[in-house]
């Protein structure tokens, strides 16, 4: 692969990955805030504990749509391994639903903002700001690539891509000069 073909390849995957991850995530969003507003309308329950609930079920529906549709290449063999990632998920993931009910519990009790629009709008933020934080953790602790990291992933890993260089890895693939050609 030449120097030039390397990073749109690379950058093409990430957004595979990302637009994977948005639509797993906006059918979880649509599922969190339909039993948010199902159980605080008929259920009237309080709007954190309504909140905690419906993220618990978005969660459950989202671990299936992430493993089974956007990390599905990143498989776990053995059942050793499918605990592990079931754990680390639910981990990251109750990570996540304190960090979207914090918001929600700041913008209700906190700034007073009550009301089924206020609290939706809440909810809205809370799942904002957790989701960046999921996508990070779920990329890099959960959904983890199985088997051994290409040499660029590696030298990222140890300091940037310029921090370690071989012989092999500067011969195996063509760098860009000033004129865009092949060194």
């Amino acid at each position: 692969m030449s120097g030039r073909h390397v990073l749109p390849s690379r950058l093409g995957g990430l957004y595979r990955e990302i637009a994977k991850f948005g639509l797993v995530g906006l059918s979880g969003f649509v599922i969190n805030l339909a039993v948010f507003n199902v159980i605080r309308s008929f259920a009237q329950w309080p709007t954190v504990r309504a909140s905690v609930l419906a993220t618990a079920v978005a969660i459950m529906g989202n671990y299936l749509g992430l493993r089974y549709f956007t990390y599905r290449g990143r498989g776990q063999d053995d059942r050793t391994g499918q605990r592990g990632e079931l754990g680390l998920f639910l981990f990251f993931s109750a990570i996540g639903l304190v960090i979207e009910n914090a918001v929600l519990y700041t913008t209700t009790y906190g700034f007073g903002w009550d009301g089924t629009l206020a609290d939706n709008m809440g909810k809205f933020l809370g799942i904002g700001i957790a989701t960046l934080f999921r996508f990070w953790s779920y990329r890099t602790w959960v959904f983890r690539p199985v088997g051994p990291l290409p040499e660029h992933t590696a030298a990222v890993a140890r300091g940037g891509p310029h921090a370690v260089r071989t012989p092999s890895a500067a011969t195996a693939e063509p760098v860009l000069n000033g004129s865009w050609q092949s060194s």
